[in-house]
């Protein structure tokens, strides 16, 4: 319960505080995002699967977004900074999708 109340208070004052990003983290925001989702797709399936870890939710979720913009920091540096943006995307929204079947085969028993 408390994940959720700590969702909703976020999501409340990211919309009532309207915070900017500095220009030179934008290209790093949507993968960061995407990471994140990955990571909390996740763990929502462990959760309902039984096997969830807090640490290795933590773990996770940082490697993940570390990870993410990392890659597109490298990419930018070698000059293929979008291809290898949506690339992470990519890779990144097949996990998530993947996840989400399996919670939905477990909510659904489908």
């Amino acid at each position: 319960m408390i994940p959720l109340i700590a969702l909703l208070v976020g999501a409340i004052l990211g919309l009532l505080l309207q915070p900017t990003v500095p220009p030179f983290l934008l290209p790093y925001l949507p993968v960061a995002v995407v990471a994140a989702l990955d990571a909390i797709f996740g763990a929502v399936r462990a959760r309902l699967e039984g096997t969830f870890s807090e640490r290795v939710f933590l773990i996770s979720f940082m490697t993940n977004v570390v990870l993410a913009v990392f890659l597109v920091y490298l990419g930018d540096q070698l000059g293929v900074g979008s291809e290898l943006s949506t690339a992470v995307v990519v890779v990144l929204g097949v996990r998530i999708f993947s996840n989400l079947s399996a919670v939905r085969r477990v909510i659904f028993r489908a």
